[in-house]
């Protein structure tokens, strides 16, 4: 069993920044891979990022140049540094363990999520 406990959304101006954390514990953390979904108000839940085992990544399209995923396997932890924030980031943000893939429904374990809101 893997649990993950997500942090650090919050509001932000548009343009701005902001990390969110994603601590896991259960499992043996560096042997698997863990990837970033969000959902907006009324919409469906998409892929942000991912990140393997080895470090090797992958964006969506919306978000490359803007977004980096990062992984301290001394740490048990995952990141996604949020630079150049837009309002249509707003959503709640999730991390999920252990695919390297862009479908949700092939992630086992998820965290409860954090709120991230940029306001123009």
């Amino acid at each position: 069993q893997v649990q993950l406990v997500e942090s650090g959304g919050g509001l932000v101006q548009a343009g701005g920044s902001l990390r969110l954390s994603c601590a896991a514990s259960g499992r043996t953390f560096s042997r698997y891979a863990m990837g970033w979904f969000r959902q907006a108000p009324g919409k469906e839940r998409e892929f942000v990022a991912t990140i393997w085992s080895g470090g090797s990544t992958y964006y969506a399209d919306s978000v490359k140049g803007r977004f980096t995923i990062s992984r301290d396997n001394g740490k048990n932890t995952v990141y996604l540094h949020m630079n150049s924030l837009k309002p249509e980031d707003t959503a709640v943000y999730y991390c999920a363990a252990d695919r390297f893939s862009t479908r949700g429904d092939e992630y086992d374990y998820w965290g409860q999520g954090t709120q991230v809101t940029v306001s123009t």
